[in-house]
């Protein structure tokens, strides 16, 4: 039955007065579905009445690795703030991070394991017991084992750092499969590729923007989404206000603005694209200026003859005086920092371009410095193991193999590749032609719906693990994540599951692991990175340190040493920004638009849209809350006879989506811009069937040199379809609708 609406109480009132509301509110009332509120018969563990005690873990909202700080009364987790002893998050959170409760808690949980019961793909499940899940999945494995057939198991997760991804790694490697790969769409491919190359490092440098003087962004909206923006945002305070007498200046390059483009000093809206060839127009000024005196100085000189800022600017449509403008303040600068993200690290010429960049803090100087490149060690924690990114190629090769029937039994984990990839990709029709599909997850997504078997995970809060920020905070740092209350349904952790079904297959196969539960395996682990501290000369007990590292939620060594760096030489660097401009798909002439999908703070990828506060957090340039829209520049809009609210229909040479329209001031006239995280079809009731997903429409073109969805190279039309849609803001109007509120100031006074 509906709710009373606002407008309806309003008529109610007015009809007959409190007394009447009073009547109607009882009726509906008494209409409604009768809820009991059940005490705790059992309380649970270190139950305090009245009590608040707090437990410092790991956010798992996205891939920064900040430290939480959780409030737990009576045995329940009632708020998150950041851990102030943790480097990465200095005891703030972003939006994302206090939702953390919207995981745990949230209705739509997945709460006991679950078998298909109906066509896959349906969203038919019945509960299943969890021996009778497992012995299923480990009878299946065991036998793929013994018949020498487990390459044609796969495992594919979201991003897992630390011990997860060591245990993951394991388990497989005693399978006997070398197939596990991590699918993340807002990995940072482009940008570790192009560090490879410049800096011979896969691990990400630190940034440091706190003590930078000038920082010059290309795409990357470090306030917002960019690797690690809760960090980031801390720089950006102490950038602006942390030294008496000096304010750093910021600018940011990018077609459409972002948060981090709103508050710089400058914001420059290049053509979509070009933004490598616009750093080495930059790059070119500052050499040609005399400002770099390098060894390697004739090779840079050579290598950027063809790029002045006269033939930048043609092709970038940013002045040539702005270019050398440009140039002055960052070659001028006591500490200067160049980074790429976002749309400029999501073209064909993703590498090329983040290479153009580093090449210039290369010639500004700032690699191992403050305010610049700081490099972190190759293993900040010793023990930890390697990520392994898939990219986009690696899920394309997956999709062959299940095209071919060379896959039978496939897990995944904490990712949702159904939603993350473009249509045309068909990894979901590739889905039907596994035979035995697992999904370890606590939500009900796109790709879980798919599964003939799920096994539900705890959430983050429930979890023990461990975490090794990435980028790094410039010195060795670990942390550790516990569980802050007990798990609220009849699920495992990620790592117990593991851990189970080695047990399941076990017997005469060599696939015993020695550890009971996950939290055996982290204390494991723990207690040899203790071992070598020991050896080093830091003599500790180790229930001590072990305590102490559950009490601080982070183990680090700040003032160590963070490693050097071999930089690579100046003709391979040169070599690889021999691209500096996209492709796109589409012809101009047929697609005059750029589709510009970003990131927002709220969604990210997509993973926050079941989580309702976030729903109706208010989009920070916008102030839009819920559904999708695309952003059209007000003389664009005005060209074709577009208003806010007119529902479009955008094409690309792969698919089509409908949105709203909304003007926007801040973007390029020959851009269009959507958000990315809406349009889910399943995801539980606050994301189901709520806008559009702009990734869909992506083409399928790939960076070369990383592997990676270009997913900013797909030109769109679009087209008025005659209906219209309010968007919801929070912001009102501009206008004052005839009421003369601030009316002019007359002669009379």
């Amino acid at each position: 039955m509906s709710k009373i609406s606002r407008r309806d109480l309003l008529q109610y009132i007015g009809a007959g007065g409190v007394g009447a509301v009073g009547g109607v509110l009882y009726g509906e009332s008494v209409q409604r579905n009768v809820e009991l509120l059940i005490p705790q018969v059992v309380p649970p563990d270190d139950y305090s009445p009245g009590v608040a005690s707090w437990y410092n873990t790991v956010c798992n909202q996205c891939s920064a690795g900040c430290g939480i700080s959780v409030r737990i009364r009576e045995g329940k987790a009632k708020k998150i703030e950041g851990n102030p002893v943790h480097p990465v998050s200095q005891g703030r959170t972003c939006a994302r991070g206090q939702a953390g409760l919207n995981a745990l808690y949230n209705p739509d949980r997945i709460r006991t394991p679950l078998q298909n019961a109906g066509q896959r793909g349906s969203g038919s499940f019945e509960e299943i017991s969890w021996g009778d899940a497992l012995a299923t999945v480990g009878s299946r494995l065991g036998r793929l084992k013994i018949e020498n057939n487990a390459s044609r198991v796969r495992l594919l997760t979201g991003r897992v750092r630390g011990r997860l991804d060591e245990l993951f790694a394991q388990f497989m490697g005693l399978l006997g499969s070398d197939h596990y790969q991590q699918y993340d769409f807002t990995y940072p491919s482009a940008l570790m590729a192009a560090n490879k190359t410049s800096y011979g490092t896969d691990v990400l440098p630190y940034y440091d923007i706190k003590n930078a003087t000038f920082v010059l962004s290309f795409g990357a909206d470090y306030l917002g989404t960019w690797i690690s923006p809760v960090h980031h945002s801390l720089a950006y305070g102490h950038l602006r206000h942390g030294q008496e007498g000096r304010r750093g200046k910021t600018v940011q390059i990018e077609p459409r603005m972002s948060l981090t483009g709103a508050s710089a000093d400058e914001w420059i809206p290049a053509r979509p694209g070009t933004e490598g060839l616009l750093a080495l127009g930059i790059a070119h000024a500052l050499v040609s200026d005399g400002r770099y005196q390098g060894s390697d100085r004739d090779e840079w000189s050579t290598a950027l003859a063809a790029f002045s800022p006269a033939r930048v600017s043609a092709e970038t449509e940013v002045s040539d005086d702005k270019i050398s403008q440009l140039a002055r303040e960052f070659g001028a600068s006591a500490a200067s920092l160049a980074i790429a993200g976002g749309a400029a690290a999501a073209g064909t010429n993703a590498v090329a371009s983040v290479v153009a960049v580093n090449a210039l803090n290369h010639i500004a100087g700032n690699l191992g410095k403050p305010g610049g490149v700081i490099f972190n060690s190759e293993q900040a924690f010793s023990s930890a193991a390697a990520s392994r990114p898939a990219g986009h190629q690696g899920v394309l090769d997956l999709t062959e193999a299940m095209e071919a029937g060379d896959v039978e039994v496939l897990l995944v984990h904490d990712a949702n590749p159904v939603y993350a990839l473009p249509e045309n990709v068909r990894f979901q029709q590739a889905l039907q032609n596994v035979p035995l599909i697992v999904a370890l997850s606590s939500f009900p997504d796109e790709t879980t719906e798919m599964a003939d078997l799920i096994l539900p995970t705890n959430t983050y809060l429930e979890s023990w693990g461990d975490d090794v920020p990435d980028p790094g905070v410039g010195f060795p740092v670990a942390s550790i994540s516990q569980p802050v209350v007990a798990p609220l349904y009849d699920t495992l952790s990620a790592g117990d599951i593991v851990l189970s079904l080695a047990r399941q297959i076990g017997g005469e196969l060599p696939i015993r692991m020695r550890w009971g539960t996950m939290e055996e395996f982290i204390r494991d682990r723990w207690r040899e990175e203790y071992n070598k501290r020991e050896s080093a000369g830091e003599a500790q007990e180790f229930e001590a340190f072990w305590q102490a590292s559950l009490e601080a939620g982070v183990w680090g060594q700040p003032g160590a040493d963070s490693g050097g760096n071999s930089v690579p030489s100046t003709s391979s660097t040169i070599a690889s920004i021999a691209n500096p401009v996209s492709m796109f798909a589409g012809g101009e002439s047929d697609y005059p638009l750029v589709l510009h999908p970003y990131l927002t703070a709220t969604f990210l990828d997509g993973r926050g849209a079941n989580l309702p506060w976030l729903q109706e957090l208010p989009d920070p340039m916008t102030s839009v809350v819920y559904g999708s829209w695309a952003e059209l520049n007000p003389a664009t809009a005005a060209e074709m006879g577009i208003k806010d609210g007119d529902v479009l229909e955008i094409s690309s040479p792969t698919g089509t989506v409908r949105v709203p329209a909304l003007t926007f001031p801040a973007i390029r006239p020959d851009v269009v811009a959507m958000p990315i995280g809406q349009g889910h079809k399943g995801y539980g009731r606050y994301a189901g069937d709520r806008g559009a997903n702009p990734i869909h429409v992506v083409a399928n073109q790939i960076d070369t040199q990383s592997g990676e969805l270009a997913w900013a190279a797909t030109r769109v039309k679009i087209k008025r379809t005659g209906e219209k849609l309010q968007i919801i803001k929070t912001d009102g109007v501009t206008r004052t609708l005839g009421r003369q509120i601030l009316a002019p100031k007359n002669d009379h006074g």
